[in-house]
């Protein structure tokens, strides 16, 4: 599997409410075995949701000026990182997430 077949995708909750658009993921591992696992996906309410590069994670805002803190704080609001497994995407991907996306709700 690539990044660019999941980044891009709207992302359901298992209930079917749309959480946003995937803009990253989260992999974690590495060694002894060398292997990476995609655990969570960084998904965003809106399209400026990403400029502001905001870290999720152990710290939650950038390093640098109060002011871009602020700013990036603001525009990163919507953006949530959420557990591969809590996720359906729209359209899905064959052998990633919880299955396909259960829409009218």
């Amino acid at each position: 599997m690539r990044a660019g077949e999941v980044l891009g995708r709207t992302a359901y909750d298992l209930r079917g409410r749309r959480l946003g658009t995937v803009v990253d993921l989260v992999v974690r591992g590495g060694p002894p075995d060398g292997r990476l696992r995609l655990t969570d996906l960084i998904v965003t309410g809106h399209w400026y949701g990403r400029l502001s590069g905001r870290l999720i994670g152990p710290e939650r805002h950038p390093s640098g000026p109060w002011m871009i803190r602020a700013v990036a704080r603001l525009l990163g609001r919507s953006t949530v990182q959420v557990p591969l497994h809590q996720v359906r995407l729209d359209p899905p991907v064959p052998g990633l997430g919880a299955g396909p996306a259960r829409r009218g709700r």
